[in-house]
């Protein structure tokens, strides 16, 4: 081969190289924009992500609370503002042990989108805490966490809450992206107060709901936009998404544990409830509501919803 053809070939191997780098960049940079970053995400509104059709209202305006409900402000780790809103039940103001059901939205929803669970644990007796995730609602923060960060965040929000109520029970539900973060923070070293877990349709892991939703969306492969999205995260916004993970977390949990799922759900497919199911090591039951996509459980039958979780609660965090 002479050296002039060899020339020809080296040069087009590096222009296919930055072809190929070009493209990645761009890709991982769309992958990020389009998944991570805070803004309006064109294949999920923030209602659907917390399994309502309802419109955002201020918490305040809900028609069932008997009390103002009180705004609170956490300053994270990383000096993000974050807000939350504590729903005082008046039932409890002669109960030696107060009764806190911490609800966790979905992925790019908020707090004010949950009202419909907030009646339902409310009307049961339950004192709310509705925190609004970072990046999201009127918290502050340009990324979305997929539940870790926000696992930290939600045990600081537990800790204050113990501080306001030191004799309490507390329950921990999330939906979508909440459930998954209630998982997450299950394998942290948790006041004695938090009792049980209710998780609603939730990931095994940011890795494992990245990797399915490229090919459902884009019919691409993982690799290698997937790896080198993930070390574009940690540089921009501090995690990667092989620790993001609910399973692992799920290893050192010993709390009673609600995993419910909908068996048409396209968006978390339903074989992840079964792998997060297993991984758990405390009590648990799995309850699989048929004809329910993501996130839709309570939607699809609200009176079995409230029955389940009713029965679990009953067994494992009773009133004292």
């Amino acid at each position: 081969m002479s050296t002039k053809v060899k020339k020809r070939i080296g040069i087009i191997f590096i222009l296919l190289l930055l072809i190929l780098g070009g493209a990645s960049a761009f890709g991982i940079h769309y992958l990020y924009n389009f998944a991570i970053a805070r803004s309006e995400k064109s294949f999920m509104n923030s209602s659907e992500a917390s399994g309502t059709d309802e419109k955002e209202q201020p918490i305040e305006n809900w028609n069932f609370l008997k009390e103002k409900p009180k705004t609170w402000t956490l300053v994270s780790k990383d000096h993000l503002k974050l807000k939350g809103t504590l729903i005082e039940n008046p039932v409890q103001k002669h109960q030696k042990t107060k009764k806190i059901m911490v609800l966790v939205h979905g992925y790019t929803s908020n707090s004010r989108l949950l009202k419909s669970y907030a009646k339902m644990f409310y009307q049961m007796g339950y004192t709310l805490f509705l925190p609004d995730a970072r990046g999201h609602g009127k918290s502050q923060g340009d990324y979305i966490g997929f539940g870790w960060p926000d696992r930290l965040d939600l045990k600081a929000w537990i800790e204050k809450l113990c501080h306001y109520a030191p004799n309490s029970n507390i329950g921990l539900w999330g939906v979508s992206m909440g459930g998954a973060e209630v998982m997450m923070v299950s394998g942290e070293k948790l006041p004695e107060q938090v009792k049980v877990i209710i998780e609603d349709s939730g990931y095994d892991s940011t890795l494992h709901e990245l990797e399915y939703q490229l090919k459902e969306m884009f019919h691409l492969p993982s690799f290698p936009i997937i790896p080198l999205a993930s070390k574009y995260t940690e540089y921009k916004a501090g995690y990667n998404f092989y620790e993001s993970d609910a399973v692992k977390q799920l290893h050192k949990n010993k709390l009673p544990t609600l995993f419910i799922h909908g068996d048409s759900d396209t968006f978390v497919p339903v074989k992840m409830v079964n792998v997060v199911y297993q991984a758990t090591r405390g009590p648990k039951e799995k309850v699989i509501f048929k004809g329910a996509s993501h996130a839709r459980n309570y939607e699809i039958n609200p009176k079995k919803y409230k029955k389940i979780c009713q029965k679990f609660l009953n067994r494992y965090m009773p009133a004292r």
